[in-house]
């Protein structure tokens, strides 16, 4: 069924920095090749006037997720790294509302809700619809996804315009069933009303 853009409607990017992509330090396979969908999705919510933000992981040097912490990770998207930058590629307006999450040593977030202010202002721009693509899909958009819809948001996940690691080939698509499970919706650029 065709989606219409409206009045309440909000696009939130995820993490697609450069340490997530070809080159990057925990870079995600094929990750590049949903940056020119997700510059279509902004184009359009761009001429609605609707408000786009955009997720970015924004660590300290010693973040208690990095792999010399005992965390799981490499070091990655280390706050003013040129690793933690949006990708070039990415047309972000100026206008984008920058969220930047696990900014302490001592507290990772996968989610774009987990102490920032995303909430708050979806609520101040009196948003009820969000839709959320990006980087990956398991992990950081899953996370903000089910805490969207345990919020009350109406929720698509743009499946065309997400990226899983795939550390197990079936991550990604297990990530998908559970999103779907918690009520979100499966979108494709194609089903939006132009």
């Amino acid at each position: 069924m065709p989606i219409q853009l409206k009045r309440g409607d909000a696009l939130i990017i995820v993490d697609v920095q450069n340490d997530f992509l070809a080159g990057g330090r925990l870079a995600v396979a094929e990750g590049n090749t949903i940056i020119p969908v997700l510059n279509r999705y902004i184009a359009c919510f761009q001429a609605r006037q609707l408000p786009i933000f955009a997720t970015r992981d924004w660590h300290p040097s010693d973040h208690c997720s990095f792999l010399t912490q005992g965390g799981e990770w490499p070091p990655h998207c280390i706050a003013g790294s040129a690793g933690a930058a949006f990708h070039a590629d990415l047309t972000l307006p100026d206008n984008t509302h920058i969220i930047s999450k696990a900014i302490s040593q001592d507290m990772d977030a996968y989610s774009g809700f987990t102490a920032t202010q995303l909430d708050e202002l979806l609520q101040k721009f009196h948003i009820d619809r969000v839709f959320i693509g990006g980087i990956a899909t398991e992990y950081c958009v899953r996370n903000t996804v089910t805490d969207a819809l345990q919020l009350g948001y109406c929720t698509f996940v743009l499946e065309d315009a997400i990226q899983a690691i795939n550390q197990k080939i079936q991550d990604g698509r297990l990530a998908l069933l559970d999103m779907v499970r918690h009520g979100a919706q499966l979108l494709h650029f194609q089903e939006l009303t132009q």
